[in-house]
């Protein structure tokens, strides 16, 4: 059963709280229906800028709207990148009636919806990120099980994959999704590269998941600049299917890695790119194990909320998979896709150097247990184990 209600929730509070809120995301990851459901359920008026029906009312956008708003009605607005003439109307509309407008954005074009917050809605926009589907919402009676876990891995987390009637039929709806991302959706937003380029292009992005970027050797393989290559990286990150996870810097004197490392957020299609189709070909996979770690970091996204996340190398080969800042706290985490994770050297030296307030170790089994209590580290911290399928039960513990 798919259980979105927490996001609703948090939607709802941040209308509350906000003037006009963007729910960005990767295409089909559910904005619309979200957005919908919010909008019957509270009398909002809603437009579709893929409509013509929605683009015919929205021809004389400062009358139609100032006539919503003067009902104290909340407009929703979808693919609302499609007129960026729109938002000097909005900022205007908003200052108008203060507190009492209230605008839902949604956009699977992030980067233009960020550089007109900063620009026409300075002040007055709130963001929220919306990801595909997190095991935390795939639950069966509020219990996530192991294969509920195993087939989210497989299939990924956009919504129409994850309902597929098979794992063939889910992989087949993956390439064409990026199919059409590649061919209609980067041309409408200025990144106009052909075809077979992009396809090679996301098949070297699948290559790195899980490693440190180096723009040269994907520039050298596609015949094109460094500054072109990241260009191309930085786009798919805006578009929120590609996370840059950022090295984090103590001063050590120690020589830290200062490369980002790429994930491909969504598994399932980061698994249509190495040409897995089924569960058997995953465990198989050379590069499972990465999968699986890029896969349970977006769980612990989405659950902990982090005000900011990076992760942190030495050269020396010291490693800690996640460093997240939350409430000025520094959590870490390590992915571990072994049946029981003990300490390592590494746990030792980011406890030791990076002063963490809390490091958890995150594994594919069932019991959650304690790696080494406060009394045996240097540090005074706990070092815990926790199953990835009890993650959405212990959501404080990320605090």
């Amino acid at each position: 059963m798919i259980n979105r209600s927490q996001l609703f929730q948090a939607l709802a509070e941040r209308l509350q709280e906000s003037r006009a809120v963007a729910m960005l995301g990767a295409r089909q990851v559910g904005k619309t229906t979200l957005a919908r459901s919010y909008a019957s359920a509270n009398n909002c008026a809603y437009f579709d800028l893929e409509d013509p029906q929605s683009l015919e009312s929205l021809a004389q956008p400062m009358t139609s709207l100032n006539a919503l708003l003067s009902q104290g009605r909340t407009v929703v607005i979808d693919e609302i990148q499609r007129r960026a003439d729109l938002f000097p109307v909005l900022r205007t509309l908003i200052d108008r009636y203060e507190r009492s407008a209230q605008f839902l954005l949604l956009g699977s074009a992030s980067p233009l919806l960020q550089q007109q917050s900063s620009e026409s809605l300075a002040g007055r926009l709130s963001l929220v990120s919306m990801g595909g589907l997190a095991l935390a919402e795939v639950m069966e009676d509020g219990q996530a099980l192991q294969a509920q876990a195993a087939e989210l891995w497989l299939r990924g987390g956009f919504p129409r994959a994850v309902l597929a009637s098979n794992p063939r039929a889910a992989m087949r709806w993956l390439r064409d999704y990026l199919s059409l991302v590649i061919e209609r959706d980067l041309p409408l937003l200025g990144l106009n590269v052909a075809a077979p380029v992009m396809q090679r292009f996301w098949r070297l992005l699948a290559h790195y998941h899980g490693q440190t970027w180096n723009a040269a050797e994907p520039a050298r393989s596609l015949g094109l600049s460094e500054p072109t290559v990241r260009r191309y990286l930085d786009f798919m990150t805006g578009l929120q299917l590609v996370r840059q996870l950022p090295p984090w810097h103590e001063n050590l004197g120690k020589r830290q890695v200062k490369a980002p490392k790429i994930y491909i957020r969504d598994s399932g299609l980061l698994h249509y790119l190495w040409g897995i189709a089924d569960s058997d070909a995953l465990w198989q996979h050379p590069k499972s194990g990465a999968s699986w770690e890029g896969f349970a970091m977006e769980q612990v996204m989405h659950v902990a909320q982090p005000d900011e996340a990076y992760f942190w190398a030495t050269h020396a080969g010291a490693e800690l998979d996640l460093l997240m800042f939350k409430q000025g706290l520094r959590v870490g985490v390590e992915f571990k896709r072994v049946d029981a994770p003990r300490m390592t050297a590494s746990m030792h030296i980011a406890l030791q150097d990076l002063k963490l307030d809390a490091l958890y170790v995150v594994y594919p089994g069932e019991l959650r247990y304690t790696i080494r209590p406060a009394s045996g580290t240097s540090t005074g911290v706990a070092v815990e184990a926790i199953p990835l399928t009890d993650l959405a039960h212990v959501r404080a513990n990320w605090s």
